[in-house]
């Protein structure tokens, strides 16, 4: 059954799970309650969009048949849509906040999947955004809801990767060359608004609130500041296909440092329960 939502504006026929994962997310934080209708469809329509390696990709489900990327018209070698972690982790957020034990077989079966995707520098990964910063943030964020204890390994892994790429400044800045070497993971040429972003909210969802780190993040979020109460990056924020062409999500270095700056407030300075309500 159908039940999930697409990347545009308006799409009726062709949901991904990226943007369906997000906007159920929303919906739980939100009101649960008044939700759980449509909840429960997305949540429905997810679960079974599930491969049988455990992960979720964005559109398809065991869309991995990677020969086909070889043939001379495959779309820039990208002519598949397999698993990846930040879409998994979507959808792990989704299940866990929604109905944790309800969908527990699926999401014990994907958190084995980010295990296994792990890289030996402790990060994940990301397909949607950019890069590896992006993908950590989302996995440690599905794994605070899945129930992964923060003195997991896996966790620590990468919030150790996460405080060796902190820059000078107290920011994190990654660019669209790390797609062309992992060498290049977590690093850039400055430190940007919604890299920052997505690294303290990846480190709070691990449990280092109180870290040097995440304070020197904040700080760093809130002396570049606009007057106008935003920030702005000039980078582009997200792959359209890695290493052939990417995109600008203009609201990317507004609402996540926006994100940011309120869960940290929540969980240092009032609600410790850690919901973002």
């Amino acid at each position: 059954s159908g039940g999930g939502w697409a990347f545009q504006f308006a799409n009726p026929h062709y949901p991904d799970l990226d943007d369906t994962g997000m906007v159920g997310w929303m919906m739980c934080d939100f009101d649960s309650v008044a939700y759980q209708h449509t909840i429960e469809r997305a949540a429905t329509w997810v679960s079974g969009m599930q491969s049988r390696n455990g992960g979720f990709a964005a559109f398809d489900a065991d869309n991995t048949h990677y020969l086909l990327n070889e043939i001379p018209f495959a779309d820039h070698g990208a002519l598949l849509d397999p698993p990846s972690c930040d879409v998994t982790a979507r959808c792990i957020v989704l299940l866990a906040k929604y109905n944790r034990y309800k969908y527990q077989t699926v999401i014990d079966t994907a958190v084995q999947y980010l295990a296994r995707e792990q890289e030996e520098s402790g990060a994940w990964f990301g397909r949607w955004g950019t890069n590896y910063i992006y993908g950590t943030w989302s996995v440690l964020a599905a794994l605070e809801s899945a129930g992964v204890d923060s003195a997991h390994l896996m966790v620590q892994r990468a919030v150790t990767w996460l405080k060796s790429t902190q820059r000078k400044d107290g920011g994190w800045g990654e660019t669209n060359d790390s797609y062309e070497t992992t060498k290049l993971a977590g690093t850039g040429y400055r430190s940007a608004a919604y890299q920052t972003a997505w690294a303290i909210l990846g480190l709070l969802a691990a449990g280092e609130a109180k870290s040097y780190e995440v304070k020197r993040g904040i700080e760093f979020l809130l002396r570049h500041q606009g007057t106008n109460g935003l920030w702005h990056d000039p980078e582009f924020t997200a792959p359209g296909f890695p290493r052939v062409f990417y995109l600008k999500y203009h609201g990317y270095d507004k609402f996540f440092p926006l994100w940011a700056l309120a869960r940290y407030t929540r969980l240092v300075l009032g609600n410790t329960s850690g919901t973002e309500r």
